[in-house]
């Protein structure tokens, strides 16, 4: 790795951001795409984070903040450039935008089967709450 860019994902990203979630990312969310992608964009223009590496898309991570909750969604990096502290640098990235924000505590989205993730998160200094469970409504 030798030129790692963290970046914020703009309207033209879209397409690229899509391919590399179908690859790099475990399971699908009901927002995956164009749509969804460009909500996400123009509500909040900084909470897509992109890993760029010599000019190839390598990571994303969503940090969204609702004035109220810190959220880290889609951390996910390209199984070409895993092991190189790409999830690290863009959980940083997220966890500056969350303290300039005035955010106080981050809630990450995992899933149970990714194992691999599991570490990932731990490592991060971030640890599971049990006595939670995620409730959803499709609209």
């Amino acid at each position: 790795m030798t030129d790692l860019e963290i970046r914020h994902a703009t309207l033209s990203d879209i397409d690229a951001v899509l391919r590399f979630w179908r690859e790099a990312a475990e399971g699908t969310s009901i927002t995956d795409d164009r749509d969804g992608v460009a909500g996400l964009i123009d509500r909040d223009p900084e909470a897509l984070l992109l890993a760029v590496c010599d000019g190839r898309l390598a990571g994303t991570v969503i940090a969204g903040y609702d004035g109220w909750r810190c959220s880290a969604y889609r951390l996910a990096v390209h199984p070409e450039f895993r092991r190189q502290g790409i999830a690290r640098e863009l959980m940083d990235a997220a966890e500056r935008r969350f303290l300039a924000l005035g955010g106080r505590r981050v809630d990450a989205m995992v899933l149970e089967v990714n194992t691999q993730a599991h570490h990932t998160w731990t490592v991060g200094g971030y640890h599971r709450e049990d006595h939670w469970r995620r409730w959803v409504k499709s609209l």
